[in-house]
């Protein structure tokens, strides 16, 4: 059987303030740490091994990918990708998501963040990113970015880089965020425009797909 797992980080420090957090490069809050703990524990008792491992280049997802090998006991090296990141949510990064729900309503802000193709505002100055090392192939660092920018940017390094590994029947684990693993589920799945926006990722919760040799879906499952 091949196993193509899915999972969005750990609560991070900005989720727990309820910030819109985006490319700003946040740690997991204790509870975070625990939630991603409790997933490789839920995913040891599956006993879902996986050959290979891929995160985005931001540390809560790269953190969650540490605590999840270690507590399955699996010693695999793990590719960071920035095309993994979570979308940018231009000028909405670093606030409140119900202050701007009182001040611009809760159906703009629910364009914001759910919407296939609305961006948020752009933030007006270049975004200084840490680990310059992983971003190497990155030509421009965006400044807001609607779900169908994302998807733009996932599905080429899904169908190049990670999908041959599930086609030479190796399982796979990705931990990234919601918006980044909704754009790739929307693929993987044929949801429309329409049905993406009431698609959500808990934190900390894997999401195990079952696959045949030819990679068709077999089985969907939430631990």
């Amino acid at each position: 059987m091949i196993y193509l797992t899915l999972m969005r980080h750990g609560q991070s420090e900005w989720n727990k303030k309820n910030l819109f957090t985006g490319w700003t490069d946040v740690d997991l809050s204790e509870k975070g740490k625990k939630e991603a703990k409790q997933a490789g524990i839920d995913l040891k008792r599956k006993n879902v091994l996986f050959q290979k491992a891929f995160s985005s280049a931001l540390q809560r997802s790269i953190q969650t990918m540490e605590i999840v090998l270690k507590t399955i006991n699996l010693q695999i090296p793990f590719v960071k990708a920035w095309q993994l990141n979570e979308r940018h949510y231009g000028q909405l990064q670093g606030q409140n998501k119900k202050e701007l729900m009182d001040k611009f309503g809760k159906d703009q802000v629910q364009k914001w963040r759910r919407s296939f193709t609305v961006a948020p505002p752009p933030i007006e100055k270049d975004q200084k990113l840490k680990n310059q090392d992983l971003y190497q192939t990155l030509k421009e660092v965006p400044k807001s970015e609607s779900l169908q920018d994302t998807q733009n940017r996932v599905l080429p390094f899904w169908n190049n880089t990670i999908y041959p590994f599930i086609a030479k029947h190796q399982s796979v684990l990705i931990i990234a965020h919601g918006n980044s693993l909704r754009a790739l589920i929307k693929k993987i799945e044929a949801i429309s425009d329409e049905d993406i926006p009431s698609i959500e990722f808990k934190t900390g919760r894997p999401l195990i797909y079952e696959m045949d040799k030819d990679a068709n879906i077999l089985k969907k499952e939430i631990l």
